[in-house]
């Protein structure tokens, strides 16, 4: 479905990320394992979709840095000659309440989890502007949509993302680029394994279908929107959280 393609995924080390990044193998994209600080991990990711037949290579970059992402994001595109996907899913939580946020608490999250999304969209437009066409997937979050406790600083950077996501959907839609964002909600990853008994319990009483999430639907989506059988979709917010956010 994706032969010849293309594809950057940003935090493809783990969870979500490596979810996309397997799946987009799969279906025969060639895929850049985008990674900050889990070179072992990224290198794992790589030699799966290897095993299965597909082409990956791995390549760290801190996207919250503007001249890295910059320089990361050219070398893919001066190697390959084209870049056809790109999903931004890099992320970090730093958890507290409103009240007791630090201003490094804040400002962390949202240069990796809202700027880092903006270097790299920025950095691929003219490229896909150019080749005529593009498919740029944004990992946003249910918390960017419903808010949660504890994360004023995470949820903003989400509902940023889905701002930034229609913004460019808007600017782009007459040349062939599609921008949509995907908003998981409780999704089992590294970042919620660590989370206590009472606040999954709380979370699942939340769900309409009283399930979690796995990486692995958030990746269904992610590859449908990156095919052409999603070509007539833009700016739009899709919700993988089991009814959360209905």
């Amino acid at each position: 479905m994706l032969d010849g393609k293309i594809a950057v995924v940003t935090g493809a080390s783990r969870g979500i990320g490596r979810a996309v990044a397997l799946r987009l193998g799969l279906e025969g994209a060639t895929v850049i394992v985008n990674y900050n600080g889990s070179e072992e991990k990224a290198l794992q990711v790589v030699k799966e979709i290897e095993e299965n037949g597909g082409k990956a290579e791995a390549i760290a970059c801190n996207v919250s840095d503007y001249e890295a992402s910059g320089a990361f994001l050219d070398g893919v595109i001066k190697k390959y000659g084209k870049l056809d996907i790109l999903v931004n899913n890099a992320g970090i939580t730093r958890d507290n309440l409103l009240m007791k946020m630090s201003e490094d608490e804040f400002d962390a999250v949202i240069s990796t989890n809202l700027k880092g999304v903006f270097n790299c969209m920025k950095h691929v437009s003219r490229q896909m502007i150019k080749q005529k066409g593009g498919r740029i997937i944004n990992i946003s979050s249910v918390s960017g949509i419903l808010g949660n406790a504890g994360q004023a600083n995470y949820c903003a950077a989400k509902a940023g993302v889905i701002g930034m996501t229609k913004s460019f959907a808007r600017e782009a839609a007459t040349r062939g680029i599609t921008v949509n964002a995907i908003a998981p909600g409780y999704i089992q990853t590294d970042m919620t394994d660590v989370l206590s008994d009472s606040v999954k319990e709380a979370s699942l009483d939340q769900i309409p279908m009283k399930r979690f999430g796995t990486p692995e639907d958030v990746a269904d989506a992610a590859v449908f929107l990156a095919s052409d059988q999603a070509g007539y979709i833009t700016g739009q917010v899709i919700s993988v959280d089991g009814g959360m956010a209905m």
